[in-house]
């Protein structure tokens, strides 16, 4: 876990100039690319703890799966952004609530909630964006709780007046039909399912890993109910016009609706197969697509990509692949 959380904090802070750019929010351009890069040894992950303050230096860019309350002062005058990026397990939603905000909205200071993870200008979740997946707050905290969607929420910020800050409660809540997932790290066995629903479903690995399929139910068993014949795994779905299937590929940002796919499969199979994929890409994502009129779901398993597999990895994302 402390190694997942650290390597997430160092793909944050990689690239800081282009990392934080909401609607709404004007950045200020950072002053060098070593300042950027002096963010890296920073980086820490929270002690357990229930009430903790920021440190302005060591936690600008803070990745955290814990819960409690946070405190945040602003040191100085700077219009300096900074981020909260909180992370549950899959089966989890978070929920925030605002117990103070003293933001002054003079030489924009502002508090901004995201459902969801935005770096380098990209979102995630991407499929299902909406205006309720952004919160703007300054002056006056928001009075209702911010729950996300998914196991994965942001808190951006920029506080330009010394003193003041805001204060936040987080926690963890049953999430009963999970459709977006962040994985912690690339290993272990997860389900996706779209719950009988039309729209896509996703799963992401914020780095390069192995997927072997265990069980797959994609497009075949019907919402009414009626028995369906294992037809064994069926490939290039998408290709064949299917409207029910299961991309299986990468990305080079958190936008997985941009992922370059390495194969689409569908079917009814309950033998695992034989072979995983090996994708060598920043993220590794698997996309449910579902025309609603089944119950899909494709169980796989994720371990990370060895060494000496990459340089001959099934999918290398920013490289033409011919299926």
């Amino acid at each position: 876990m402390r190694a997942f959380l650290y390597i997430l904090a160092v793909i944050i802070t990689c690239d800081i100039s282009g990392a934080l750019f909401l609607p709404g929010m004007d950045y200020p351009q950072q002053k060098s690319t070593a300042s950027a890069v002096s963010w890296f040894p920073r980086i820490r992950r929270w002690p357990e703890s229930t009430h903790r303050i920021i440190d302005p230096v060591e936690d600008c860019f803070l990745v955290t799966s814990e819960e409690g309350e946070l405190f945040y002062k602003s040191p100085s005058n700077e219009p300096t952004v900074c981020g909260i990026y909180m992370i549950a397990d899959p089966d989890k939603r978070i929920v925030v609530t605002f117990n103070y905000l003293d933001v002054p909205c003079e030489n924009g200071g502002l508090v901004a909630w995201v459902d969801g993870w935005e770096l380098n200008g990209q979102v995630w979740p991407s499929d299902a964006w909406d205006d309720e997946r952004l919160v703007e707050s300054c002056d006056q905290r928001p009075k209702h709780k911010l729950t996300s969607r998914q196991n994965a929420a942001l808190i951006q910020y920029r506080v330009p007046a010394r003193g003041k800050g805001f204060g936040v409660n987080i926690r963890h809540v049953k999430n009963s039909k999970p459709c977006n997932l962040m994985v912690f790290g690339a290993e272990g066995v997860h389900t996706l399912r779209n719950h009988g629903e039309t729209g896509n479903c996703s799963i992401i690995t914020i780095s390069p890993s192995t997927v072997r399929i265990l069980d797959l139910d994609v497009g075949q068993s019907m919402k009414k109910g009626l028995l369906s014949l294992e037809t064994g795994t069926i490939h290039h779905c998408a290709k064949r016009g299917m409207r029910d299937y299961v991309d299986i590929g990468g990305a080079s940002g958190l936008d997985h609706t941009e992922m370059e796919v390495l194969e689409s499969v569908c079917g009814l199979d309950s033998n695992e197969g034989q072979r995983p994929a090996y994708i060598a890409c920043e993220d590794t994502v698997v996309r449910l697509v579902s025309s609603g009129l089944y119950k899909n779901s494709v169980t796989l398993a994720f371990a990370p990509l060895p060494l000496e597999h990459i340089e001959h990895a099934d999918l290398i994302c920013g490289m033409k692949y011919v299926k």
